[in-house]
């Protein structure tokens, strides 16, 4: 197993890497076993990042660093569905793509986050930036909802997200070409 030795927030991790496709492998970064982490990260990022009031993420990676960030934050957090729920009213969704993800998935909030976002001060908020595709999508359900993005943070930013100049982020993480 080949892995890819990184520190975040102070802490020492070894990320697995994986194989996108025959040019391309990654260093999964996968927050939500990592209790430690997903503290440490929180605190570390918050300190950078604007005020809000809400904190938005999707489903499903980013959930536990979107809770950690509401406790000791802001104390709200809205995860859009990547799946339609019973409990649902009039659901708004948007269609995305990712770098971990093989098919095209849609993410959606229903009637009741549509309300608690309208008007507010959103952080979108996500574990790894690479493409910029979930943070896209993210970005356009608050603005359907009439929320005020005030910031976009990630734990890490990916190959050239890390060029980025709209985003706030703790380390970079390299992609890794063959």
């Amino acid at each position: 197993m080949s892995t890819y030795k990184m520190t975040i927030a102070g802490v020492e991790r070894e990320l697995e890497m994986f194989e996108v496709n025959e040019h391309l492998d990654i260093a999964a970064f996968i927050l939500f076993n990592d209790v430690e982490i997903t503290e440490k990260s929180a605190e570390a990022l918050l300190k950078i990042c604007p005020e809000h009031d809400v904190v938005l993420t999707a489903e499903a990676k980013s959930i536990s660093l979107a809770y950690e960030f509401a406790r000791i934050g802001c104390r709200k957090f809205i995860v859009a569905r990547k799946g339609l729920k019973v409990y649902m009213r009039n659901p708004i969704s948007v269609s995305v793509t990712s770098i971990t993800t093989k098919n095209q998935q849609t993410l959606h909030l229903g009637e009741s986050e549509v309300k608690e976002l309208k008007g507010k001060r959103v952080l979108i908020l996500d574990d790894v930036i690479s493409t910029g595709e979930s943070l896209k999508a993210l970005e356009e359900l608050a603005e359907k909802c009439g929320a005020n993005v005030v910031g976009k943070a990630a734990v890490l930013a990916e190959g050239d997200a890390a060029d980025r100049d709209d985003i706030i982020f703790l380390e970079k993480l390299p992609l890794f070409f063959k």
